[in-house]
C-alpha cells in the first residue's frame, strides 16, 4: 500500500504486517514488486527511486536513485527481469538495473517515438508495458492521446495509435493482439496492434447511448482499466471511474464488465488503485482472475470475482479503525485472561453478513510473536444507538469535522476487571455500560433533576421556572442528542446501565467534560469539566455530587476570594421538599455568577420493571432541612405520563452551586494558561477538574487506617481529597446512602494535573478497587450469594497500623511529586519541563519495576523511577504537530505506548531496551521463496512456425557494452542504509558490529545461494557435454581414417 505521507505498508497472511518509512517525506506514488525476489522497488513525488529488501524481517533501504533533471510519472518492471522501465514528464523513458541501481545508456526520446511532423509535445509518460507476446515490443502511452508501439531491437516506432482524448491507463490482451486505453471522457477504445488508424471499438460504459448514431454524453474519466482473460469464458474488463457527471453525489464506484453483464460496485471511499489477482504471473497465458484488491483512501477492499454478486472478503487486518475519525485512545496491558475471549465471543456475532465463503487470498509471509505485534479487532460498540436519530437532513451535523459531530467520544474510563465501561461524549453526555452474555430489552426512564439558586428576593417566590429543553435554544444550531423514549433491545456485550446528559439553558451550552472515573466496587462514576464536579451512584440512579469547582475548597480556598453572602431567599412552593446535605456549609462560597437556573439532565435506563414508590426506588422521607441560597426539587416522571405523578426528595446529598456555567468561555486544554501562580478571578473562573482517581488510603494526616475516597485534580495545581463513607455490600448496598464529605486536604503542583496513583511501602502499584465480573442477569439463588458477597473491604482491619504509609505520586503538566501518607509530606520532586509542558503522564510497569512516563508537546519522552523520581530516560521522538496527537497518545506497561498517527492509523512504539532487543524475533518473515509455476506451452506448430511468445536479452541490448553509460548528471545512486555501505556509516561499538555482521552473513549466504544455482548449471551443462561427447565417440569409434 501506498501513501502521501511517506509510508508504506506491507501485508501478507493475516498476522503479517510491515510498516516502511521514507525519510525524505515525499509521497509514494508508485510501488513495483520484483515478484518471488524479495525485493521491492517505491518511486516517490521527489523523483527518487528506492529499493528495499524484503529478504530481512525488518526491511531496509538498499539503494536510491535520485533523479535530477526529469520527474518521474510512471515505472514498469517486467515479470522475471531487472530491468526497470521509468517514464518521466518530459516524456522520455530510462532503463534502470534493479540489481545494481544504476542507469543504462539506452534511453527512449519522445521526439524519436512520436511522428515526425507532429508539432506538439505528447505528454508525460502514463503507461508502459511489454507485448505479452514478444519482449521487444514496447507499448508507451502519452497523456495526450497518443500510443507508440517501440521495437527495442531496431529502435524505431514500429506503430503509432492516435486519439482526441487524454489517456489515463492501457491494459494488454493476453495474445498480444489487441490492447484496451482508458480516456479522459469515459470512453474505452480497443485496438488492434496492426491497425493503427482507428479504434476496433469504442465503449462507454456509464453512458447514455443516443439515438441516430450519436456520440454518448461526456463522462468523467476513467482512471485505470484492466484487461483479464479466461479460458471458459468471456474476458473481464475492470474499470474505476467513467461514472456519468449527472450522478451527483453517488459514491466512488469500481464496475466489473464480464460479458454482457456490467456490475457497479459502490465504495465507502475514494479509490486510490486496484489490482486485479490472477492464477498465473506471466503475461502471455489466460489470467484467469479470481479477486481484486481495491485500495480506498482509508481502506482496503478485496472482491471475490468468483461468487456471484461479487462479495467482499473480510478484511482481517485492522486498516481502519472505524468509519469515523478516531477522537480518544486508551490502551491497556495485562488485563484478565477470560477477557479477549468474552469480548470475541459477542464481537463474533456483530459480522455482517454477505461476505465471501473462501479464505483471504493474500497469504504470503510467515508470523511472528504475532500477540505482540499485530492488532485485532475484538468488538465495536456504537453509543449513538441510545439516541434518536435526527430525521431532518438540514439538522444532522457535518461528521467530516470532528467537533461537529454530536456523538463524538472524548474520555473513556474502563475497568478490565468487572468490564465496566463509561464514556464522555463531546455533547456533555455520559454513558455507563455493562457487560452481560445475555440479550436484554431495557425500558427507559427519565428522571430530570431541577435545582434553582437564587440571591435576589422575588415576589413570585412559589413559581417554578419551566426546565428548558435540549434543542429549544435561540441559537438554530443548538442540536444535542436526543436519548430514545422507546423500549431499546440490546445485544449481548455492552449494554447502557446509564445515561446522564447536560442539556442546553437560555440557548447557553453547558461546558464540555474534561475529567471521567468510574469504580465498579464503590458502584460510582464521577465527571467534571470547567466548571465543577458530579458524582452519580449508578446502582440506586442518584446524585451525590454537584458542586462548583470553587466550593471544593471550602475556608482553604489558596486564593482568598471573598465569600458572598447569600440574601434571602424564598421558601420551596407547596409540595416542594427541600434536601439535606452533609456539606451545605460549602453552600456560602459561590460567586455572584450564581444567579441562572442550572439544570442537569439525567436520562436513566433501567433493566428492571421501575415502579413509582419509596420502596422500589428506595428513598428515605423527607429531612426537611433548607440550604442557605439552594432549593432543590427533583420531579420524576415517566415517558408515556402527560403529567409529573409526585414530587420526592432524594435519599443522597447532592449539591450544586453554578459558577458560571453557561458562561460563553471556550475552554481549550492545549490553550490555557501553563501558569500556576494565578492572581485575577477571570483565571480562577476557568478552574477546571482534569484528572479523578478512587482510591483506597489515608485522606487526613490523622487516619490510622485507609479508607475509600476521590483525589481530584485541577488545572490550577490544585489536589483536593473527598471521603467516601459506604454502606455495606449485598442488600444494605442498594438502600443505604453513600455519605460523600471532604476531607480539608489541599496539595498543590505547579501545572494542571495530569495523573494519580498509589504505591505502597515497598515501592508497588496499589489498584484502585475493583468488583470482579459477574453475570448481572442471574438466578436468584446466585443473587443471595452475591448479597453475602462483599466485593472490597471498606473498613480495613484493627491490626492496621499507622507505620504501614503509603505513597501517592502526582504528575501535573510542569512537575512530579512523591507525598507520603498519612503525613503528607513531599519526599521526592521532580521538575519535569520548564519551557515545554506533559500532553501525557502514565504509571506503568516497566521490567518488574514502577516507573512515571511522560510524553511532552516538544517531542520528549521521559520516564522516571518511583518513588525516587530519578531520571531513567529522556528521548526526543515526535513534536506535538496537530491535536490528534495530544488527544490519542497513551501509555502502558512492559514500556509501549500509541497514538494516531492519522484519522484511522494507530502507530505503536516501544520505549524498552528489553523489547527492542526482542523485536527481532518477534517480527514474522516477510518473504518466504514459492515455487514458480511453469511458463505456458508455446506449442508444436507454435515452435515450428515461429509463434508464441519471443523473448529477449535485455542484457546484451540494455548493458553497458551495447548501450554505453548513461549521463551522470542525469540521476544520482545513494547507498541505502539497508545496503553494506550504509551499515558502514552507522556508529561504531558493539550494535554496529552486529549489525554489519549480521547483515555481511545475509549478503555471503545470498552469494552463496546464487553460487549453488550456478555451479549446479555447470555440473549440468558438464553432464550433457560429456553425454554427448561420448555418443560422439561411439559414433566414430568403428570407422576407417578415410570413411570421415
Amino acid at each position: 500500500m501506498l501513501s502521501a505521507l511517506a509510508r508504506s505498508r506491507i501485508f501478507g497472511r493475516p498476522g503479517v504486517e510491515c510498516y516502511c518509512q521514507h525519510d525524505s517525506g515525499a509521497a509514494v506514488i508508485q510501488l513495483q514488486f520484483l515478484i518471488n525476489e524479495g525485493a521491492l522497488v517505491s518511486a516517490l513525488a521527489d523523483d527518487t527511486l528506492h529499493l528495499w529488501n524484503l529478504r530481512q524481517k525488518r526491511p531496509a533501504i538498499l539503494h536510491s536513485l535520485k533523479f535530477n533533471r526529469e520527474r518521474i510519472t510512471f515505472c514498469h518492471l517486467p515479470f522475471q527481469s531487472k530491468w526497470l522501465y521509468v517514464g518521466t514528464e518530459r516524456g522520455n523513458i530510462h532503463i534502470v538495473n534493479v540489481e545494481s541501481f544504476t542507469l543504462s545508456g539506452y534511453v527512449i526520446m519522445w521526439n524519436k517515438a512520436i511522428e515526425l511532423s507532429s508539432k506538439s509535445h505528447p505528454g508525460p509518460v502514463v503507461h508502459i508495458s511489454d507485448n505479452p507476446m514478444d519482449e521487444g515490443k514496447l507499448l508507451i502511452g502519452f497523456e495526450s492521446g497518443t500510443v507508440v508501439l517501440w521495437d527495442l531491437k531496431s529502435k524505431k516506432a514500429d506503430y503509432r495509435y492516435t486519439h482526441d482524448e487524454a489517456i489515463h491507463s492501457v491494459a494488454w490482451h493476453h495474445e498480444g493482439k489487441q490492447f484496451i486505453c482508458s480516456h479522459s471522457d469515459g470512453t474505452l477504445t480497443i485496438w488492434n496492434v496492426k491497425s493503427p488508424t482507428k479504434p476496433f471499438q469504442t465503449i462507454t460504459p456509464h453512458g447514455k447511448q443516443l439515438k441516430d448514431g450519436k456520440k454518448p454524453e461526456p463522462c468523467k474519466p476513467i482512471l485505470k482499466v484492466e484487461y483479464k482473460t479466461t479460458r471458459a469464458g468471456e474476458p473481464f474488463i475492470i474499470l474505476s471511474g467513467g461514472l456519468s457527471y449527472d450522478t451527483v453525489g453517488r459514491r466512488p464506484c469500481l464496475t466489473v464488465m464480464h460479458g454482457k453483464s456490467t456490475a457497479v460496485l459502490e465504495m465507502d471511499y475514494s479509490i486510490v488503485d486496484f489490482l486485479t489477482l490472477c492464477e498465473t504471473p506471466y503475461p502471455n497465458d489466460f489470467q484467469e482472475p479470481y479477486a481484486v484488491v481495491v485500495l480506498l483512501e482509508k481502506d482496503l477492499v478485496l472482491i471475490d470475482l468468483a461468487q456471484n454478486g461479487y462479495p467482499i472478503f473480510e478484511n482481517p487486518y485492522p486498516l481502519t479503525i472505524h468509519e469515523s475519525p478516531v477522537t480518544c485512545c486508551e490502551y491497556f496491558a495485562d488485563c484478565p485472561v477470560d477477557l479477549i475471549p468474552a469480548l470475541y465471543s459477542v464481537g463474533a456475532r456483530q459480522k455482517r453478513q454477505g461476505y465471501s465463503k473462501k479464505e483471504w487470498p493474500i497469504s504470503g509471509g510467515n508470523w511472528g510473536v504475532i500477540t505482540q505485534i499485530t492488532l485485532q479487532v475484538l468488538y465495536k460498540l456504537k453509543t449513538a444507538k441510545v439516541f434518536e436519530k435526527s430525521r431532518n437532513k438540514d439538522d444532522r451535523p457535518n461528521t467530516d469535522i470532528v467537533d461537529e459531530d454530536p456523538y463524538a467520544i472524548q474520555i473513556i474510563s474502563w475497568c478490565p476487571e468487572s468490564r465496566m465501561l463509561c464514556i464522555a461524549g463531546v455533547s456533555a453526555h455520559v454513558i455507563i455500560y455493562r457487560f452481560s452474555k445475555q440479550e436484554v430489552t431495557t425500558e427507559m426512564l427519565e428522571v430530570r433533576l431541577l435545582y434553582e439558586i437564587n440571591d435576589i428576593e422575588t415576589p413570585d417566590g412559589e413559581q417554578v421556572p419551566p426546565v428548558p429543553t435540549p434543542g429549544t435554544g435561540s441559537n438554530p444550531q443548538s442540536i444535542v442528542p436526543q436519548v430514545k423514549n422507546s423500549p431499546l433491545k440490546q445485544s449481548p456485550g455492552y449494554q447502557i446501565e446509564l445515561v446522564i446528559q447536560l442539556v442546553w439553558v437560555s440557548g447557553e451550552p453547558p461546558q464540555q467534560i474534561t475529567s471521567l472515573a468510574i469504580n465498579s466496587a464503590y458502584g460510582l462514576v464521577v465527571f467534571g469539566n470547567c466548571n465543577g464536579i458530579a458524582m452519580v451512584d449508578y446502582l440506586q440512579k442518584t446524585v451525590l455530587l454537584n458542586l462548583g469547582t470553587i466550593e471544593l475548597y471550602g475556608s482553604n480556598d489558596p486564593y482568598r476570594r471573598e465569600p458572598r453572602s447569600p440574601r434571602k431567599t424564598r421558601q420551596p412552593s407547596g409540595g416542594m421538599l427541600t434536601v439535606a446535605s452533609c456539606m451545605c456549609g460549602l453552600s456560602n462560597l459561590y460567586s455572584e455568577s450564581v444567579k441562572k437556573l442550572r439544570t442537569s439532565y439525567i436520562m436513566l435506563c433501567s433493566r428492571n420493571s421501575w415502579k413509582l414508590g419509596n420502596k422500589e426506588i428506595g428513598l428515605m422521607k423527607d429531612r426537611g432541612t433548607k440550604i442557605n441560597g439552594i432549593i432543590a426539587s427533583i420531579q420524576v416522571m415517566l415517558k408515556n405520563k402527560k403529567k409529573f405523578n409526585y414530587l420526592i426528595s432524594s435519599n443522597l446529598p447532592f449539591f450544586l452551586i453554578n459558577t458560571g456555567l453557561f458562561s460563553d468561555v471556550k475552554d481549550n486544554s492545549f490553550s490555557r494558561s501553563r501558569s500556576s501562580s494565578v492572581t485575577s478571578i477571570d483565571k480562577e473562573s476557568r478552574e477546571a477538574i482534569s484528572a479523578l482517581h478512587f482510591c483506597e488510603t489515608f485522606t487526613r494526616k490523622a487516619d490510622t487506617s485507609p479508607s475509600p475516597c476521590l483525589w481530584v485534580g485541577t488545572t490550577l495545581g490544585t489536589v483536593l481529597v473527598i471521603v467516601l463513607n459506604l454502606p455495606p455490600g449485598g442488600e444494605q448496598r442498594l438502600l443505604q446512602p453513600v455519605i460523600v464529605s471532604p476531607s480539608g486536604t489541599i496539595l498543590r503542583l505547579k501545572g494542571a494535573i495530569l495523573r494519580m496513583a498509589f504505591l505502597d511501602t515497598t515501592g508497588s502499584l496499589v489498584p484502585p478497587a475493583h468488583e470482579t465480573w459477574r453475570e448481572h442477569h442471574e438466578d436468584k439463588d446466585e443473587k443471595e450469594k452475591a448479597k453475602k458477597r462483599r466485593p472490597v473491604s471498606v473498613s480495613p482491619s484493627s491490626s492496621q497500623e499507622i507505620s504501614e504509609n503509603q505513597y501517592a505520586v502526582i504528575c501535573s503538566e510542569k512537575q512530579a511529586k512523591v507525598i507520603s501518607l498519612p503525613s503528607q509530606n513531599c519526599i521526592y520532586k521532580q521538575n519535569i519541563t520548564e519551557t515545554s509542558f506533559v500532553l501525557r503522564g502514565d504509571i506503568v510497569s516497566l521490567s518488574n519495576s514502577i516507573c512515571l512516563a511522560c510524553f511532552c508537546a516538544n517531542g520528549h519522552i521521559m520516564t522516571f523511577s518511583l518513588p525516587s523520581l530519578r531520571p531513567l530516560l529522556d528521548v526526543y521522538y515526535l513534536p506535538l504537530t496537530n491535536m490528534r496527537i495530544a488527544r490519542t497518545f497513551c501509555f502502558t506497561d512492559n514500556g509501549q505506548a500509541l497514538y494516531l498517527v492519522s484519522p484511522t492509523e494507530i502507530q505503536r512504539l516501544t520505549y524498552s531496551q528489553e523489547t527492542c532487543e526482542n523485536l527481532q524475533e518477534m517480527l514474522g518473515e516477510l518473504f518466504t521463496l514459492v515455487e514458480t509455476p511453469e511458463a505456458p506451452n508455446r506449442g508444436f506448430f507454435k515452435g515450428l512456425f515461429g509463434g508464441g511468445a519471443q523473448s529477449l536479452d535485455r542484457e546484451e541490448l540494455f548493458g553497458e557494452s551495447a548501450s554505453g553509460k548513461a549521463s551522470r548528471s542525469l540521476a544520482q545512486h545513494i547507498p541505502g542504509p539497508g545496503g553494506i555501505e550504509g551499515v558502514k556509516g552507522a556508529a561504531s561499538g558493539v550494535v554496529g558490529e552486529l549489525a554489519r555482521a549480521r547483515l555481511a552473513l545475509d549478503e555471503r549466504g545470498q552469494k552463496l545461494g546464487e553460487l549453488e544455482e550456478k555451479t549446479a548449471a555447470m555440473l549440468y551443462s558438464a553432464d550433457s557435454f560429456s553425454k554427448h561427447a561420448h555418443e560422439m565417440m561411439l559414433k566414430y569409434k568403428d570407422k576407417k581414417w578415410y570413411q570421415f
